[in-house]
């Protein structure tokens, strides 16, 4: 039997993934590129990844997001 993860578990783990396999993401291009392989391994939609942009880009000056 399947389990249901919430999206918002699901979001987190993102988060956590792309910070220890992806570690400081610099570019634009490198952010939404490791963004994008986020939400193809978390099964994440088009408004969490847009989420996880937001996020990412305005905790980018103080690196505070991993």
């Amino acid at each position: 039997m399947t389990t249901v993860i919430p999206q918002s578990e699901l979001t987190k783990r993102a988060i956590d993934w792309i910070c220890e396999h992806c570690g400081p993401v610099t570019t634009p291009a490198a952010r939404r590129k490791a963004i994008e392989e986020a939400a193809m391994r978390f099964n994440l939609g088009p408004l969490e990844e847009e989420f996880l942009e937001r996020f990412f880009a305005a905790n980018e000056a103080t690196e505070d997001h991993c």
